[in-house]
């Protein structure tokens, strides 16, 4: 079937949130600026709205510049029940529990 990643690493999250903040300011200044210039204040709120998509469509999909960190996993512990061998953490848990003279 079909092999889409959908999450991204802690980099890549630093960088999308940098680069959806740098775009929806650029963006709110801008259209600041412009609504100010032809006083229409709902030129701003569109502008604002542009930046705010355009921002949603590079920052929200996990795309492969936010996947490049991957974290390393360690490699699970194989435990097996049957071979008679007790945990440390069960050993040290009973030291503690004994009655002192």
């Amino acid at each position: 079937m079909l092999d889409i990643q959908t999450h991204m690493d802690f980099v890549g999250q630093g960088k999308a949130e940098r680069w959806s903040r740098l775009i929806i300011t650029v963006f709110g200044v801008i259209g600041l600026i412009y609504g100010a210039i032809v006083q229409q204040f709902s030129q701003t709120v569109y502008i604002l709205g542009a930046g705010f998509l355009l921002s949603s469509l590079i920052t929200i999909p996990p795309w492969p510049l936010f996947r490049r960190n991957p974290l390393k996993w360690q490699k699970p512990i194989q435990t097996d029940g049957s071979s008679g061998k007790s945990s440390p953490s069960s050993e040290s848990g009973d030291e503690g529990k004994k009655k002192k003279k």
